[in-house]
Order: C-alpha cells, then structure tokens, then sequence
C-alpha cells in the first residue's frame, strides 16, 4: 500500500496539472521479445534510433543506474470532434496544441524539485522524459494500471479513453507500485480489455496494424506525414485522403473513447486556429508566414517543405480543381520534394497538360520521375 507520504507525491503532481499519476517498479525489465521482433520485422521504418536504443529501452536501468521505479504522467489532451473542421483538412489532435514537448517539460522540471524537495532526492537521482527518451512509456503505464495497450498499440484508459499524453520519471528512489488495470492477464497484455473488437485494426485507411497491439510504421499515416522526410509512396497517397498532418482514426473509433472526459489543460495550451486553416491557405504558406502561424506548435518541427508535400498530398485527393492553381504555382517551389508531390496533386486533379512548360525546366531526377510516372487513377 502506497505510504501517506507517496500519496502526497501523487496529489502534488496533480496539483501541477497531470491529470494521471501511477507508479510502477523497474523490476523485473520489460521482457525485449516483442521489441525485437517488432525491430525484426522492420515496422520500426528508417527509425534507427529505435535500434540503437533498444536495450535501454527494454531496461531504464541503463538509462538511469540504480534506478528503481518509474512514475508514469498522464496529460488528457481530448478535443471532442475538434481536428477536422468541415471541409478542412484533418490534423492530429495533439498538433492543435503548443508543443507539448515544451510546455510538459516544464511542468517536469517542477516535479523534479518536488522529489529533491518531499524525499531529498539529489538531482542525479532522477531524470524525466515527454516523449523523448528511450522510455517504453505505453508499456510502463500499462504496468502502472493507468491503462492497458490496445489492438491500436496505444495506450487506452478505462477512464479517459485513447487520449492522453504520456511522460515518465525514473527514479532512484522506491515507491510501492500500483496496480495493473486488471487481475486478468499479465500487466501490459496487448487488447486485455478490447475483447472481440476489431474496429480499429478494420478502419486503419492504409492496414498499418497488421495484428493486434503491432504498428507497422510503414504503412502508418502519422509516420508517413511526419516522420519521413522523404517521398511518401505513390501507392499510398490516395489512401491519406485530407490528412496533413497525422491520423487519429485508431483512436477515434475505440469504443472506449465514450468514457473522454477531457482534461484540466493545465499543462497544454490550446492552438485550435490551427484546424480552421483551408488547403489553399496551407498550399500559399511561405518561410515567413510558416514561421508565425506555427511558432511554439510540434507542425515547426516538420518544416515548411514537409507540410506542403503533405497539403500537396490533400490537393490531390480533394477532388476540388480550384486547387489547381495553387499546385501549379508550387511546380517551381525550390524544394525538389515539394515539387514531386505538386506534379502528382495537379496529374490527379486533371491538370497534366498544364505540366509541360514546367516539366521543360525541370532538371531534379526525383521530380522528373513523378512527371514520368504512371498517371494516377481519379480522385
């Protein structure tokens, strides 16, 4: 049973605006079988830091020696319907936020000093991460109880659904670990509680979970859109549909999202402005507009060059032939990888015989290869 002074941790923490506080022993590690498998099988895409740190990332005893338990935060960042505002296009829910990297980190940064300040913890002896670090976060908090890994591989909380972000403390300090969500099976066991349902793994637009609790990052939208700095497949633009940034449809379709409640945002703040933006605003954004419509926003750290190829993407799916002007504009944009995806929108909106001038000029061999490309079916 957690002690009275452990509890005061608790509702501390709570106090600087983390909705969820669960704690978990670091013994025994997490067992690597899955992650290597998963790193096996090559699902992890061109995200070799996942190799490199694989060890540490199976045991945080690596990352922190003589650490001993993990306090696992939770942040509730559910928007309702918010992220795709009628004939807008769609965003993640978590970009319609300040980085959440940053404003987290702060509040990590105060419960470092509660640790030094309630158990005299030196500041070597512990060490926090949002998302950064090589942390199983899902898995920890699944041991912690503060939900269990569902057939979308995300975490999912029997009271606050799919929608929490997740940071975690190591360390050297040992607190009386609560419990797993459920008696049945062993803590962290993949879909423990989504039973027979499917849902997510059947509404997936590209078939990115190939089996239960497995993301394949190559098929994934989010990954595609924001973590690949490169071409993304011809095949699977179509299936992309309006999405510039991320996919939620794992998460929306869980059926324990009907328990969202929403979170005190204590912690996040608020960029809906974000989801009210049209394509054609998105397909004109310069360096300089950019640089101040996303300033403080996780959208930065996909650069200019990422989201055009991503709105590009969006234009082409849209069916709307008034975004054919826009598309046409960006044929001599200085990014090599913007111009590719401008070629293959404006192709697939029916503007082909509008591209031999600027296929004339254009000397780069990754975009010369999209003007030779097979033509794409409709939209």
């Amino acid at each position: 049973m957690p002690s009275p002074r452990q509890e005061e941790l608790r509702g501390r923490l709570g106090e600087l605006g983390f909705d969820e506080v669960r704690f978990a022993r670091l013994d025994p590690p997490v067992p690597r079988e899955g992650l290597s498998s998963w790193l096996d099988h090559g699902y992890h895409a061109d995200m070799h830091w996942m190799e490199r740190t694989a060890a540490k990332r199976a045991d945080p005893r690596l990352v922190l020696e003589g650490a001993r338990s993990i306090i696992i935060l939770g942040i509730d960042y559910f928007l309702g319907a918010a992220g795709h505002s009628g004939g807008r296009p769609k965003w993640a829910r978590y970009s319609l936020y300040e980085d959440y990297h940053d404003t987290v980190r702060e509040a990590l940064e105060k419960a470092g000093a509660l640790l030094q300040g309630m158990f005299g913890a030196g500041p070597g002896d512990y060490r926090y991460y949002v998302d950064t670090g090589p942390v199983l976060e899902r898995t920890w908090a699944a041991r912690s109880g503060m939900g269990f890994v569902g057939k979308n591989a995300m975490l999912i909380s029997k009271s606050r659904g799919n929608w929490l972000f997740l940071a975690s403390v190591l360390t050297r300090l040992e607190f009386e670990p609560d419990p797993p969500v459920s008696a049945r099976g062993e803590p962290g066991t993949v879909g423990q509680l989504c039973g027979k349902c499917t849902r997510c793994m059947d509404a997936c637009p590209t078939g990115a979970l190939p089996a239960p609790g497995v993301l394949d990052a190559r098929r994934c939208i989010s990954y595609q859109t924001i973590e690949n700095k490169g071409k993304i497949p011809r095949e699977m633009r179509p299936m992309i549909g309006d999405r510039v940034y991320g996919c939620d449809t794992c998460l929306d379709v869980c059926p324990w999202n009907r328990f969202a409640r929403g979170g005190r945002q204590m912690i996040l703040s608020s960029r809906s402005d974000i989801g009210l933006m049209t394509l054609r605003e998105i397909l004109g954004l310069t360096p300089q507009t950019f640089a101040a419509r996303f300033k403080g926003t996780s959208v930065k750290r996909l650069k200019l060059a990422g989201l055009l190829r991503n709105a590009c993407v969006a234009a082409g799916n849209s069916g709307d032939a008034g975004l054919v002007e826009p598309l046409l504009g960006l044929l001599g944009h200085e990014s090599p990888l913007v111009r590719a995806h401008a070629v293959w929108a404006a192709r697939r909106l029916g503007a082909g015989n509008r591209l031999g001038g600027p296929r004339a000029k254009e000397t780069d061999p990754v975009v010369i290869e999209e003007y030779e490309a097979e033509l794409p079916g409709p939209c």
